[in-house]
């Protein structure tokens, strides 16, 4: 059975719901959760001028404090289930090559994910992390819609 499942986090009331069903599984058969929020990389080009570096260092800040609030969701709900549990931010352009970065480095043996769900165009333009892990992830994906 599962001992490591890896939970990453877009901060929308999905994932939050799969986050909840990934610690009651972890729960129940005794494994530990990994929560993983991947935030976009600050490009220092604005209009093709240079961002100043103050601007750079601001945006940083608050990109981390919204992903501590995403994250506190995992601290909370493993917290209250008695589940261990660790937290992980990440930068990075591609969070689906992020996601698998960290499940194979953690030695997480499920990630648990949710899916947005989108189809037809919709899909096409903003494209799904959650298909893009599907396709590239040696290790097992569990959706949650």
């Amino acid at each position: 059975m599962f001992q490591h499942i890896l939970l990453p986090t877009d901060g929308s009331e999905l994932s939050a719901a799969a986050i909840r069903q990934g610690i009651r599984l972890a729960k129940s058969i005794g494994a530990k959760v990994t929560g993983l929020c991947v935030m976009p990389t600050q490009i220092p080009f604005f209009y093709q001028k240079r961002m100043p570096k103050e601007a750079l260092e601001e945006a940083d800040q608050q990109v981390k404090k919204l992903a501590e609030t995403y994250l506190a969701v995992v601290e909370q709900g493993a917290m209250e289930a008695g589940v261990a549990y660790d937290l992980v931010f990440e930068n990075s352009e591609h969070p689906y090559d992020e996601i698998i970065r960290v499940a194979g480095e953690k030695g997480c043996d499920l990630i648990m994910m949710a899916s947005h769900g989108r189809r037809g165009v919709q899909a096409l333009l903003l494209g799904s992390e959650t298909q893009k892990v599907l396709t590239h992830s040696k290790i097992p994906v569990l959706v949650v819609r």
